[in-house]
């Protein structure tokens, strides 16, 4: 009897343990393909002033994820004005005002620390969710959060006796857009393939974008750059700005945005071990600290799929 049980559940519970495994999945090429475009960003910024970098990525994310949808056959139609409406204003917080004010934040400090500050987005997304998504803090998102502040605590921290540096203040402002756009995403409940989604956020951010291009900088500055920053824009275009946000806008439909801004906290950890080997950036000891809580935080989250997984309408 209990054998014949277990065999009529299977079919039910199959189909979430495959979101999970999906979701971890995703979770973890989105913190290493977020994590090395950080210093790679900052190669590129060498040579490339930040609207024309800009505008450059998120073309080649439009064409990467355009791509993409063609070989699997989806559409990038989207059906309704309503939903239109909500990708502009998602495509302000996730895209706009988040590639606005991150380069000049790493222009402005360590790519580092800018890459660990960014990702206080957690904090954010949590007391927003809170009373905007309704969302519990649960045992694991408590202690996740908990570990986050303690970590970006530990990392903030000697900054700040310092004195609070501009380009700071630029990584705080990118992370609440960025948790602004995550629980927006969430509260829109945006009627559209996560692929159109993220192809019409990026497409509404080069618009805009390069619409300011001609202001602030006159014309594309790309001529003159190396080989070497060419490449290393190109990486950041179509991974960065491309396969990258495709797997986090997927995510933050699976998911719920507590749990969605928590899982990608090994990004900025990948980001600065990167930074060490690509840029030469050193972290301290107080830096490793920090880095050993976040990693916690994160798996603290990755390590409870069963908790995380939101079954959503079958998209493939």
């Amino acid at each position: 009897m209990p054998s014949s049980k277990s065999e009529s559940d299977l079919p039910r519970r199959t189909p979430v343990a495959a979101e999970a495994v999906k979701a971890r999945v995703f979770l973890i090429l989105l913190c290493l393909g977020w994590g090395l475009t950080w210093p790679i960003m900052k190669i590129v910024l060498d040579e490339i002033p930040p609207f024309s970098m800009r505008v450059a990525m998120l073309t080649l994310g439009v064409v990467t994820l355009t791509s993409l949808s063609l070989l699997q056959g989806r559409s990038l139609q989207i059906p309704s004005l309503r939903t239109l409406v909500h990708l502009c204003a998602a495509s302000f917080f996730n895209i706009i005002a988040f590639s606005v004010l991150t380069p000049f934040a790493q222009m402005s400090a360590a790519t580092s620390r800018v890459a660990i500050v960014v990702y206080t987005m957690p904090i954010w997304a949590t007391l927003m969710a809170r009373p905007i998504l309704g969302e519990r803090l649960t045992t694991a998102r408590t202690l996740g959060l908990a570990l986050c502040i303690a970590g970006m605590t530990v990392l903030i921290y000697p900054l700040a006796t310092l004195g609070v540096p501009t380009g700071i203040l630029l990584a705080v402002g990118a992370a609440v857009s960025w948790a602004a756009g995550t629980v927006y995403l969430k509260w829109a409940k945006i009627d559209a393939d996560p692929m159109a989604a993220a192809v019409w956020q990026l497409v509404i951010g080069v618009i805009a974008i390069g619409a300011v291009l001609p202001v602030v900088e006159g014309s594309l500055h790309l001529g003159q750059a190396h080989r070497s920053a060419i490449l290393a824009l190109i990486f950041a275009g179509v991974v960065g700005s491309g396969i990258s946000y495709y797997l986090w806008f997927d995510i933050v439909r699976r998911l719920p945005a507590t749990i969605a801004s928590l899982g990608v906290l090994s990004s900025p950890v990948i980001g600065v071990v990167s930074s060490m080997l690509l840029l030469g950036e050193r972290p301290t000891l107080t830096d490793m600290v920090g880095f050993a809580l976040i990693f916690i935080a994160s798996a603290t989250v990755l390590l409870r799929p069963q908790e995380v997984v939101r079954r959503m309408p079958e998209e493939s």
